[in-house]
């Protein structure tokens, strides 16, 4: 009967420190990091079918998540940017090596003959 509470209690208090655990990892994960661009296009054409491609496959190949693309944005308050691209990232650093890589940087060349853009990253919420 003893061995039966002794392996009862030595279950227990597994369960309790793997949940300890679980908590202390979920406590250091780090939240992603979201880039807000507004974007002013100039030549909606060209920049759809030579620049958007060529920054969307780069973002894919970097890790990064294109979340939201429009050019239908409503405004909640203040005058609203003609199109609005959001994209997730792992981390700070990931994102910004995205933007200094090689990939980004060619697309932007072309991106930059029609439009102009203004980019934030926001650090996401723990969860």
């Amino acid at each position: 009967m003893k061995t039966r509470y002794i392996v009862a209690l030595a279950m227990l208090a597994g369960i309790g420190l793997g949940a300890a655990a679980v908590q202390g990892l979920h406590a250091q994960a780090k939240p992603p990091v979201y880039l807000v661009t507004e974007i002013d296009v100039s030549n909606v054409d060209a920049y759809v079918k030579e620049y958007a491609p060529l920054a969307q496959a780069s973002i894919k190949k970097a890790g990064g998540k294109l979340l939201a693309v429009s050019m239908n944005v409503t405004s909640v308050e203040g005058t609203p940017p003609k199109r609005v691209a959001i994209q997730v990232w792992d981390s700070l650093d990931q994102m910004n090596a995205w933007r200094n890589g090689a990939d980004y940087k060619e697309a932007r060349k072309i991106g930059d003959k029609y439009a102009t853009y203004r980019s934030f990253a926001v650090e996401g919420a723990p969860q």
